[in-house]
């Protein structure tokens, strides 16, 4: 990280650090529900159902949860996964929140990884291609009958969380909130570090050493401005974040909590991208379950 750059995000967390967290705007958050805990809640059994969506002639292909509480709309909760992954990473949040009454829907991106089960490869796939998608996903799933429209949040992690936090940016008044897990603000900067122009850049990238994508993937992102979602959602925000994240240092989710109207920044100790020791995951699906609590989002079941 660059000296500026490291001081100003030193400087940011010395403002705004409370207890280990960083509060973009505190007044519209109930201080002592975060800290009580959860509201209990009995459990609700949960079955899953794949669902397609068309983007064009390409499909699709998503996981929903659906918590059996009778009949009537319910909340959705829309996972976009990290680059290289799959639906399967929005699992462990998708479980934790069916169980208390959210509909969950978790899908693979075109292109987005190597296992993905929807159309396209990753030579194909690029940030704006999954704000496509996204977009494809949302207007989609408003129309689900199981779906209250008015009660829609989105999870994004890593690049997911870039593509969330654009895609959130374009639809804020389809959304009631935002959760962005150590959100991969950037890629703009790594793809400047490595190429001087466009016309360095090959045919085909392995992009960081470990996953084959096209031209089109830097192109889309060439001149691409990571934040520009961030001024117009005005919806309470959760940023989640690894003290300790090599690929998406702290700095960018310092830098997105700053420029959201109204964020909440949690920095999680100890752990690096795609928090990989249980105990962190587990923190992070309880710091999830809490935001919507407090957001009144969760239904009661």
């Amino acid at each position: 990280m660059k000296p500026s750059v490291m001081a100003a995000a030193l400087a940011f967390a010395a403002a705004l650090s409370v207890g280990g967290s960083a509060l973009a705007d505190t007044t519209h958050w109930d201080e002592a529900g975060w800290k009580n805990g959860l509201t209990e809640c009995v459990k609700a059994p949960v079955h899953t159902e794949d669902r397609w969506v068309m983007n064009g002639n390409d499909r699709i292909y998503g996981k929903l949860f659906i918590p059996e509480t009778g009949a009537g709309k319910k909340p959705l909760v829309i996972f976009s996964h990290e680059l290289g992954c799959t639906h399967e990473t929005g699992e462990i949040y998708a479980k934790a929140l069916s169980e208390r009454g959210v509909l969950v829907y978790t899908f693979d991106y075109r292109g987005g990884g190597l296992k993905s089960r929807s159309s396209g490869t990753t030579r194909d796939m690029s940030v704006l291609t999954e704000v496509s998608d996204l977009e494809k996903v949302l207007k989609t799933a408003e129309n689900w009958p199981e779906v209250d429209r008015n009660h829609i949040v989105i999870i994004g992690a890593s690049q997911g969380g870039l593509v969330a936090s654009l895609t959130a940016g374009r639809h804020a008044s389809e959304l009631e909130g935002l959760v962005l897990i150590y959100p991969a603000f950037v890629i703009h900067d790594e793809l400047h570090k490595h190429y001087e122009s466009l016309s360095e850049v090959p045919a085909e990238v392995n992009y960081n050493g470990w996953i084959p994508v096209g031209k089109k993937y830097v192109e889309d992102a060439w001149n691409l401005d990571p934040y520009e979602g961030t001024p117009g959602f005005h919806k309470p925000v959760l940023i989640l974040q690894g003290d300790e994240d090599r690929d998406v240092p702290p700095y960018y989710a310092y830098e997105a909590a700053r420029r959201y109207p109204d964020a909440r920044l949690k920095i999680l100790h100890g752990t690096g991208h795609m928090f990989p020791e249980e105990k962190a995951k587990t923190a992070a699906v309880k710091d999830v379950v809490r935001f919507l609590d407090d957001l009144h989002f969760l239904p009661q079941i």
